[in-house]
């Protein structure tokens, strides 16, 4: 179990989902607007990685259930 203290969760860049299925998930799922969502995108395909959303450990680890789901690789931190 997470305490609530803040979490960072993040995105690692992968070679199977779009651009636009990344973008358009952390628009549903962290509540990004779409010019965040697409330089977080970004970020992590040219880096590897991004950090996406900052916040309380249970909120995060919801977050990261749903985006796991869809199958997006995201870690938390």
């Amino acid at each position: 179990m997470f305490d609530d203290s803040n979490r960072r969760l993040v995105l690692f860049n992968d070679e199977v989902n779009t651009f636009d299925f990344i973008i358009e998930a952390l628009i549903d799922v962290c509540d990004h607007s779409p010019e965040q969502a697409e330089q977080c995108a970004m970020i992590a395909h040219l880096k590897g990685k991004c950090v996406i959303k900052e916040g309380p450990g249970e909120t995060i680890k919801k977050m990261a259930g749903q985006l796991t789901t869809l199958q997006i690789t995201v870690e938390i931190n």
